[in-house]
């Protein structure tokens, strides 16, 4: 049996099956490959495949920053039918018959883009009075009506061979494609069903750098090189590199002067003299005057 690899610090870009819950990958990739600390940026439904964002190590601390860029999923409905969950895994609620046209029904669908509030689905991990919503539904117990405010920045309507469509939306943090396709079906009066569901990009990463489970597991030789550094992680972030007394003032929490004549709500990844990751800081203002303020230390991580 191969040695399980040293515990990693930085990101890998997942491709996750359909079926397991995000969960259930991470809990492989723990107990196969000896990683202890890991998490996610963004769960998937047990339902969908795609980018899930595997935080390792000091790569856990970015999980903030990385949860929140925006999504693009690859989905499919199937009009007629409504179930509990919003989605074909769940049980059926009601049948009704389709009477709106082809035209209709696409036409139905583009409405999503803008920004809206949804309905939160009663099996979520959203939280009443700190439990779960899919606690409260499978208990039997009534699970309140939460909406959130999402936004659907991109809609595409890929194939329609009603009661089946296939589309494509980018769409904010946080937004449940399923109560997306739920409210589609009330709004046609017949119910819609969400039946298959790719993630295809998480900002910045997209499907065609992530990794499949069984193939990271099978090489563990190999896993070292998938994992991206923290400062790969954050490609997307500017970068500042700091004189070594720069570096020591963030460690002793001192606010930098902005030397960079930057806009107050700037981000940046800061970096030490040999380009070690140091810390991630917001300009702000202060007093009429711009400062760094540090959001996360990074300075216990390893150089990547």
């Amino acid at each position: 049996m191969s040695a399980k690899p040293a515990q990693a610090n930085g990101l890998l870009i997942l491709d996750k099956p359909s079926g397991p819950t995000s969960t259930d990958c991470l809990n492989r990739l723990k107990r196969e490959l000896g990683q202890k600390k890991i998490g996610h940026a963004g769960t998937l439904d047990p339902l969908a495949s795609g980018v899930l964002l595997v935080l390792l190590g000091q790569g856990t601390k970015l999980a903030s920053f990385l949860t929140s860029g925006a999504k693009t999923y690859r989905g499919r409905l199937q009009l007629g039918v409504t179930t509990d969950t919003f989605d074909i895994a769940g049980e059926v609620t009601a049948r009704a018959p389709l009477t709106a046209s082809a035209e209709e029904v696409r036409a139905a669908i583009l409405t999503w883009e803008g920004r809206s509030q949804q309905e939160v689905p009663a099996y979520s991990a959203a939280k009443h009075q700190g439990r779960p919503l899919y606690a409260l539904a499978r208990a039997g117990l009534e699970t309140p009506v939460k909406t959130k405010d999402v936004s659907v920045s991109g809609v595409e309507v890929l194939d329609l061979a009603l009661p089946e469509v296939e589309f494509r939306v980018t769409v904010s943090a946080g937004t449940y494609i399923r109560s997306l396709v739920h409210s589609l079906g009330k709004r046609l009066g017949c119910g819609a069903v969400l039946t298959g569901l790719v993630r295809e990009a998480s900002h910045p990463f997209t499907l065609a750098q992530a990794h499949g489970i069984e193939a990271v597991l099978a090489d563990p030789a190999g896993f070292p090189a998938r994992v991206l550094g923290l400062t790969e992680a954050l490609a997307h972030w500017p970068k500042a590199e700091l004189s070594a007394e720069e570096a020591r003032l963030v460690q002793n929490g001192v606010r930098l002067p902005d030397q960079w004549q930057t806009a107050p709500g700037a981000r940046a990844l800061f970096l030490a003299p040999e380009g070690r990751p140091l810390a991630l800081a917001e300009a702000v203002d202060e007093h009429g005057r711009v400062v760094w303020s540090i959001l996360r230390g990074l300075w216990d991580a390893p150089h990547a």
